[in-house]
């Protein structure tokens, strides 16, 4: 008798694992995710790597990502071989008997079973952003006319170029690393857009951004010349296009078309700028909503109208707040890296200019795209004219206020960004 229950109980074991793989194998749970307007290769493919990015909201996004991705990945994975169909055809045979004497109790278990599983594949499906497969820019950078290829000027400028973005490259494919490469709308928030002269500018603050968007505003004939653009004009007129506001199809033909570009800033001058400019005038925003939070968490003894209005945060309790790890308010798009800003890991970019060869890079690429000749890029300085600007000279003198401790903390922090642009150390004690 106990031999018989064990036997039964075997088969009844072996059965119910039958129906779960069965049940796995169910073609209606292959789901395949397409983003409309662009078209996905259904067969089996190499991941390609991407970046990791430190940022809060993105990983939020790309956590998301993931789960929408998953089934996707499952339906990859759960085609059966042939020679998994012949083996589960003959176990079929051999315990056909036991299936149907459990098929009616199990039915029930087994229907509801698969419509929790629908339910919250669709669930899975509705909460995942969408998707933008990753751009392979047919650009690349734009090729020397054939009457500058004799141009010294020119081809030397050309040649930093190649070497810009060969050293960005190397960066991203040596640090950053990843088994997917999408991009969502997120990572094309800072990207404006010129159609006429087909250009995506990547806004990177206090690297020229403002002067940027008055020549992208000329190029598309919304003013004559930059010097007739106010700097609120500029950046609350709501002039250029950004492009997460295309569609789908939009972003993928732009992103595989038009000549991208950004310009980058030595890390520590830029975040000096971006404090003399935020913290040191007068700014009913930086001030209430950076300013007191600031000196609320790190300011000892700190007064009364100090909290009220957030005004006179000193350059250390600014570096406290940018390395602390739980700050008391969140980043600004003046202070974050570039590779969260723009992901140069992501998007290939086809033109990299410096703030620091702001002219000459930026006339150089207003040549090659064929802007008018009369059209140069603006040199002067918009907002506290009367002000030195932030120096390499200057920069030293706000770093020096803080410990070596500190300094070296402030590098780490901005340390991809040192290495993808190829920026050297800034003091000699850093390693």
């Amino acid at each position: 008798m106990r031999l018989t229950c064990m036997f039964s109980f075997i088969l009844l074991f072996g059965a119910a694992g039958l129906v779960v793989f069965i049940h796995l194998q169910d073609p209606e749970e292959i789901v395949h995710q397409q983003t409309p307007g662009i078209k996905y290769n259904m067969g089996f493919q190499q991941p390609k790597k991407d970046c990791v990015s430190s940022n809060n909201q993105e990983r939020r996004l790309r956590k998301n990502t993931a789960d929408g991705a998953t089934t996707v990945k499952q339906g990859d994975s759960l085609h059966p071989s042939e020679n998994a169909s012949t083996k589960l055809q003959s176990l079929d045979r051999r315990q056909g008997s036991i299936m149907f004497a459990m098929r009616d109790q199990q039915k029930g278990e087994e229907i509801n079973s698969v419509r929790l599983h629908k339910r919250r594949r669709r669930f899975i499906i509705k909460k995942s952003p969408v998707l933008i497969s990753i751009n392979n820019s047919i650009l690349n950078l734009p090729t020397l006319r054939y009457e500058d290829r004799s141009n010294e000027k020119w081809k030397s400028l050309y040649r930093i170029q190649r070497e810009r973005k060969r050293i960005m490259r190397e960066t991203c494919s040596k640090y950053k690393s990843n088994n997917r490469r999408i991009i969502t709308p997120y990572h094309v928030s800072r990207i404006f857009v010129e159609d006429k002269y087909r250009v995506l500018y990547c806004e990177v603050p206090k690297a020229g951004c403002s002067n940027w968007k008055r020549v992208l505003m000329v190029l598309n004939g919304l003013a004559s010349s930059t010097k007739d653009i106010q700097h609120n004009t500029v950046h609350y007129g709501n002039y250029l296009k950004r492009l997460d506001g295309f569609d789908h199809k939009g972003i993928y033909h732009r992103l595989n078309t038009y000549t991208k570009m950004l310009f980058i800033r030595e890390p520590f001058e830029k975040l000096v700028s971006a404090f003399r400019d935020k913290f040191e005038h007068p700014n009913n925003y930086y001030h209430p909503v950076f300013g007191k939070a600031i000196i609320s968490r790190y300011r000892v003894n700190a007064t009364k109208e100090a909290l009220r209005t957030g005004s006179g945060v000193k350059f250390q309790e600014f570096i406290q707040y940018l390395l602390d790890v739980h700050r008391p308010v969140g980043m600004d798009i003046h202070w974050d890296h570039v590779n969260r800003l723009c992901s140069p890991c992501l998007i290939d970019y086809d033109f990299v200019g410096k703030f620091e060869s702001m002219e000459e890079d930026a006339n150089f690429f207003l040549h090659l795209i064929g802007a008018p000749q009369n059209l140069t890029f603006p040199k002067f300085k918009d907002r506290h004219s009367n002000e030195e600007r932030t120096t390499t000279k200057i920069t030293q003198q706000y770093f020096a206020q803080l410990s070596p401790s500190q300094r070296q903390r402030s590098y780490d922090f901005y340390y991809m960004d040192y290495l993808m642009f190829n920026y050297s150390k800034p003091f000699e004690d850093l390693y």
